[in-house]
C-alpha cells in the first residue's frame, strides 16, 4: 500500500501551492444589511479558482475547483471518467512548476501515464460534461457507460442507522462550509459507517473526484464503501461512481430522474433524501436493511 500512496506524491510543490491547499476560503469585506442597519464588515467566501488536468502537455479538461487536493482530484477525474482503468495506468501526477503566465502557477497539473496508456482524446473533448445543463441523450449515456464499465456488483448491504450516522458524521467534517455556506461535500464511508475521507469543494463533482482520488491513492476497494454527498444527487455522480465500483451514493438531497436511471441500470443503489430518521432508496433497494 505504501508503494501505490508513493507513485502519486507531487515531484515539485512550489510555495503559492502550499498556500493554495489550505485555502478553501478566501477574506473580503461586505457592505451587510441587517434590517435598518448597515454596517462593513468581513466575511468568508469560498475559494474558486480553474485547474487545468493535463495529459502529455495536452489539456483534456479545466475544472472550476477549491485548490487543495488537487492530486485526488485529478486521480479521480480520470478513473470516474474512464479515461484510465485503474491508478496503475499513473505513473506520476503533480503540478507544473513552469507556467506561460503567473496566474497559472498552482492551477496546472500534469498527469504521466504508463507506456502504452493511450487516453481517450476525442471522447474527452466530446464527453466531458462541465454541467447538468448539458444537452445529452439519456439512454444513450447509459448504453456508453454500460459498454465502457458493464454493471456494479457487490453483495454488501448498509443499515438505515448507518446512514443517518453518515449524514450528520459528513456534517460535522465540513469546516469550509461552516466559514463560508458555499462549499459542497462527500465523503467515503464504510457500510458499516465509518468515515473513511471526507472533501469539499465549490463542485460537488470535484468533491466526489476528491474521495474517489483519495482512495484510489490509498489503495482502497470500494466494493464495500457507500458514496454520501451533501447536496442533491445528478446523474454525473451516479456516473463516477459506478465508474469507480461503489455500490451505493446517498445524499441529503433529491436524486434526479436520470441519477435513477443510472443507478437502477448500471447496478448503484441511490438512496436520497437522508434527513434525521427517514431516507428514500430509489434503485437495488436489497442493499439497504
Amino acid at each position: 500500500m505504501s508503494e501505490s500512496r508513493s507513485r502519486f506524491e507531487p515531484v515539485e510543490r512550489d510555495s503559492l501551492d502550499a498556500e493554495l491547499d489550505g485555502a478553501r476560503e478566501l477574506t473580503v469585506s461586505v457592505r451587510r444589511y441587517a434590517g435598518a442597519t448597515i454596517e462593513t464588515a468581513l466575511d468568508q467566501v469560498a475559494h474558486e479558482a480553474p485547474l487545468e488536468i493535463q495529459i502529455g502537455g495536452t489539456g483534456i479538461a479545466v475544472v472550476m475547483r477549491t485548490p487543495g487536493h488537487d492530486e485526488e482530484l485529478a486521480l479521480g477525474f480520470l478513473l470516474s471518467e474512464r479515461v484510465i482503468r485503474s491508478p496503475a495506468d499513473v505513473v506520476s501526477i503533480h503540478h507544473c512548476t513552469t507556467v506561460p503566465e503567473p496566474e497559472a502557477e498552482g492551477n496546472v497539473i500534469r498527469v504521466v501515464l504508463a507506456e502504452g496508456v493511450a487516453p481517450p482524446l476525442e471522447r474527452l473533448r466530446r464527453n466531458t460534461y462541465a454541467s447538468s445543463s448539458c444537452g445529452i441523450c439519456g439512454k444513450a449515456t447509459i448504453a456508453a457507460a454500460l459498454e465502457a464499465g458493464g454493471v456494479v456488483c457487490s453483495d454488501r448491504v448498509t443499515r438505515p442507522a448507518a446512514l443517518f450516522a453518515m449524514a450528520e458524521r459528513l456534517r460535522t467534517a465540513q469546516p469550509g462550509f461552516d466559514l463560508t455556506g458555499g462549499l459542497h461535500a462527500a465523503g467515503l464511508f464504510t457500510v458499516a459507517g465509518e468515515l473513511r475521507f471526507a472533501r469539499e469543494d465549490v463542485g460537488r463533482h470535484n468533491a466526489v473526484d476528491k474521495v474517489l482520488g483519495a482512495a484510489a491513492r490509498a489503495g482502497i476497494p470500494l466494493a464495500d464503501h457507500v458514496l454520501f454527498v451533501s447536496g442533491r444527487i445528478g446523474f454525473e455522480i451516479v456516473q463516477k461512481a459506478a465508474a469507480c465500483g461503489v455500490p451505493l451514493v446517498a445524499g441529503i438531497s433529491a436524486p434526479t430522474s436520470l441519477a435513477v436511471r443510472f443507478g437502477d441500470a448500471l447496478g448503484v443503489t441511490v438512496v436520497g433524501f437522508v434527513r434525521g430518521e427517514r431516507l428514500n432508496v430509489y434503485s437495488h433497494p436489497d442493499r439497504v436493511v
